[in-house]
């Protein structure tokens, strides 16, 4: 065929770019389908894809796991409508509560002491969240958290349920559970309603591509714009095409379907060799008496594959340690915070990458042993306070505001999320007070040097945005 259509380099011409891939660059033309009324190709992958993971239904995402959370909220709760959310939830929930204008109830996860890590919510945070909101319509978890800490879906679920209402779980750092021995199981299996999974965080996949996936049993009630069900399926769909691009990559949905046929085909082989390798690497590092580590043996509730490494037994901050294994060993961590940074290990990590990071650590917690270093804490923070919420975020998003400086700020109301990112945990919501601890907080992790989105540094201080 000589296309006489869309993209624009015809499949033939490119600056720069490899010939593989725009050959295999196409688009909606006859054969191909069409992802937002899929009767063909894509229909029969996303069956394939619902029937791997265990759920009703799936949905590929190739506007990542934000269009998944964005369109399942949207789904699940009314315009204006209230929703119980965890604190730690990912910018693009509240990107969701802003657009529907939406009530929020927050879930404040406890933090993991020592770590300054937020655990996953409990079953009974969710109970008692759901005595005090009566009215919202869904609950919105995390789960695996950034760090890799795993709610206990099935027990939250029956919560949830036995009040009619839909549970939403971001388990975008989870495409890999449910899959092997040793694995914990994915939250479709546990029985949550609407799971967004990042099919590129974990497994062999191109970044951005993800997966929605609808589960729940049939119901009768007038509830929660149910037909029947206890979510409503058109309602996915149309806020699905609404927030997914209209002209999806085939590269991109040929790469969700390439990863999972990784893991039916493969499975078997990988999953195993993944967790033994994991487990041998854990076994070496219990040597070190500096550096501390989560987990160190694989506890309930752990997502394998997300390395902990906490520094608070020395005088160095995570990022530290971060710049040390970048610049001195070649070895770029996922990311960096007060006194730890994280490492990610997948199914298409070789025995070479896990050696070296074993022998990195290993050295350099015995430099530190030998420099005994005290166990002074100085960088350590207990958690984030909750802020009280004077404006709706709906609403204090779109006010006018002016920039303050941080010591002149304490009392104001924000104007602008502020957060340290990664993982993202909101310091501030647009809307919320704030406080003198809350920009001792902001202060303190400027000072370390760390990612804090939000704010303005310059010469003349910290500056942030207040509604006038």
């Amino acid at each position: 065929m000589y296309p006489y259509h869309m993209p624009g380099h015809k499949r033939r011409l490119s600056a720069s770019m490899p010939p593989e891939y725009i050959r295999a660059d196409i688009t909606e033309i006859d054969g191909f389908d069409n992802l937002h009324d899929s009767k063909g190709i894509l229909l029969e992958l996303q069956k394939k894809a619902a029937m791997l993971y265990g759920a009703d239904e799936s949905f590929y995402l190739i506007n990542g796991s934000s269009c998944g959370v964005l369109a399942a909220i949207s789904a699940a709760v009314s315009e204006g409508g209230h929703i119980i959310m965890a604190r730690n939830s990912h910018k693009s929930a509240y990107h969701a509560a802003y657009l529907r204008k939406l009530k929020i109830a927050y879930l404040y996860p406890e933090q993991i002491r020592d770590y300054e890590i937020n655990e996953a919510v409990r079953a009974e945070q969710v109970r008692e969240a759901l005595r005090s909101c009566p009215q919202a319509e869904a609950v919105f978890l995390v789960s695996p958290t950034y760090e890799g800490r795993i709610a206990d879906v099935a027990e939250i679920a029956k919560l949830v349920h036995e009040q009619n209402k839909i549970l939403i779980v971001d388990e975008a750092h989870g495409a890999h559970l449910g899959f092997a021995e040793g694995f914990a199981e994915n939250s479709i299996q546990a029985g949550a309603d609407l799971v967004i999974h990042s099919v590129h965080k974990t497994l062999p996949a191109p970044t951005q591509t993800a997966l929605l996936h609808v589960n729940g049993e049939r119901v009768n009630t007038e509830l929660l714009h149910v037909n029947g069900e206890r979510v409503n399926r058109e309602r996915v769909r149309r806020f699905l095409r609404i927030y997914q691009s209209s002209s999806p990559s085939y590269l991109l949905m040929a790469g969700i379907a390439d990863a999972l046929n990784v893991v039916e085909k493969q499975g078997k082989e990988l999953f195993p060799r993944f967790l033994a390798r994991w487990r041998k690497m854990l076994a070496a590092l219990e040597q070190c008496k500096v550096l501390r580590f989560l987990p160190v043996d694989v506890p309930l509730g752990q997502d394998i594959g997300k390395l902990v490494i906490e520094t608070s037994r020395t005088n160095h901050s995570g990022l530290w340690l971060y710049d040390i294994l970048r610049e001195w060993y070649h070895l770029q961590p996922e990311m960096a915070a007060g006194n730890y940074c994280l490492a990610m290990f997948t199914l298409a990590d070789t025995e070479e990458g896990y050696q070296r990071l074993t022998k990195a650590l290993l050295e350099i917690d015995k430099e530190l042993t030998q420099m005994s270093y005290k166990c002074d804490v100085w960088h350590k923070n207990t958690g984030i306070p909750a802020p009280e919420t004077v404006i709706p975020l709906h609403s204090a998003w779109d006010m006018p505001r002016k920039r303050v400086l941080l010591s002149k700020a304490i009392g104001k109301i924000a104007a602008e999320f502020v957060n340290l990112y990664p993982p993202g945990t909101p310091i501030l919501v647009p809307g919320e007070r704030i406080t003198e601890e809350l920009c001792n907080r902001i202060r303190e992790d400027c000072e370390k040097g760390l990612n804090v989105q939000g704010v303005e540094q310059n010469e003349d201080g910290i500056w942030m945005n207040c509604i006038e």
